[in-house]
């Protein structure tokens, strides 16, 4: 890869989001029937692989409001993580997902809460 080629691995995902790169649908209907080409974008619910996800829901600091001088104010933030991971195949409403084009390929920055449903192949995390 050139270095000044677009890298999905520089993309940071924030919060409770993942990435998602829709499966490809079929242009044809269970019944046979060929689709028009903006059918599947129309549709609520979607498919696709998460191809990265965010740190999770942020967990406050107990006692964030009282500043103490011995306190170190250097504590990192910390996170609920995200049911989701990487692989992952994931069912979720489009409604709540932002499409975007990166490198000339389409991906959806979907929030956790939008996402219905999680196939995850086990073997991929040994």
């Amino acid at each position: 890869m050139k270095n000044n080629e677009p890298n999905i691995n520089k993309l940071i995902v924030v919060g409770d989001r993942v990435l998602i790169k829709p499966k490809n649908q079929a242009n044809k209907s269970r019944g046979g029937l060929y689709l028009p080409l903006g059918y599947t974008e129309k549709e609520e619910v979607q498919s696709g692989y998460i191809v990265k996800t965010g740190p999770g829901y942020p967990i406050p600091s107990p006692g964030d409001d009282v500043e103490e001088a011995w306190k170190n104010n250097d504590d990192k933030t910390r996170y609920i993580p995200l049911q989701a991971r990487e692989g992952d195949l994931a069912i979720f409403m489009q409604k709540g997902a932002v499409e975007i084009i990166y490198n000339g390929e389409k991906y959806f920055i979907v929030p956790q809460h939008s996402v219905l449903l999680l196939e995850r192949d086990e073997t991929l995390f040994d």
